[in-house]
């Protein structure tokens, strides 16, 4: 069975809404349905706590739901058809009242209309970027050996960290002894996933024109999602 709720911009309105509300939590269920945001939206401000301390709750409860959907931060404005004393109304404020009038009657159970579908895609479309998951990171740790022991490693390491691209940053390193002379540099680098590939790296960078000049070949010793 509908329900009709009249003239929300008045006392008598607000009186009515504040006694339906009595007990419950939201107009329709035990949950934030349309026919709350219908009535909502309809409600010029936040009834009194005093006066209708059932609608002012629920007026909160609503208020605090739909926040998260409207991140900005408000100015305030007042929606409503209150004429200027002593003064006539002006053409945009008839017009006003007029559509004032005509929400004045709403049928919670009514057909969803073109308008509302519209305003139900452009709500679900602002949700979509904000449920984008940030890129990972990773961290990897990689052993990189020189072709002999006459290698100069001060030079090899050089080497490796002029190499630049979005994602990638290295980190400490150090030299370890492998045998016969030779030592390998063993070196950090955290990577944004999205952004660079290790086996690309070690393909088309490390052992490449010019770092092959030193660089005999790579490891991966631990990779560690960070």
């Amino acid at each position: 069975m509908a329900v009709t709720f009249s003239d929300l911009h008045t006392e008598a309105g607000l009186k009515a809404l504040d006694d339906f509300i009595s007990g419950k939590s939201y107009i329709s269920g035990n949950q934030l349905t349309k026919d709350d945001i219908k009535v909502y939206a309809a409600v010029l401000e936040k009834p009194s706590a005093d006066l209708y301390p059932n609608a002012s709750k629920w007026y909160e409860t609503v208020s605090e739901k739909l926040a998260p959907s409207f991140p900005g931060k408000a100015v305030g404005v007042r929606v409503g058809g209150q004429a200027a004393a002593a003064e006539p109304a002006a053409p945009a404020e008839e017009a006003k009242e007029s559509a004032a009038d005509d929400d004045d009657d709403l049928d919670l159970f009514g057909d969803e209309t073109e308008e509302e579908k519209k305003a139900a895609e452009q709500r679900e479309a602002a949700k979509a970027p904000a449920k984008k998951k940030e890129s990972g990171k990773s961290s990897v740790l990689m052993d990189i050996k020189p072709w002999d022991d006459e290698t100069d490693m001060k030079k090899l390491e050089e080497a490796v960290r002029s190499i630049e691209m979005p994602g990638l940053l290295w980190g400490a390193s150090k030299l370890l002894p492998v045998g016969y002379g030779i030592k390998k540099l063993h070196i950090m680098l955290t990577i944004v996933d999205d952004l660079v590939s290790v086996d690309d790296l070690i393909e088309e960078r490390l052992t490449v024109e010019p770092c092959n000049e030193f660089v005999q070949s790579c490891d991966i010793v631990a990779f560690n999602k960070i």
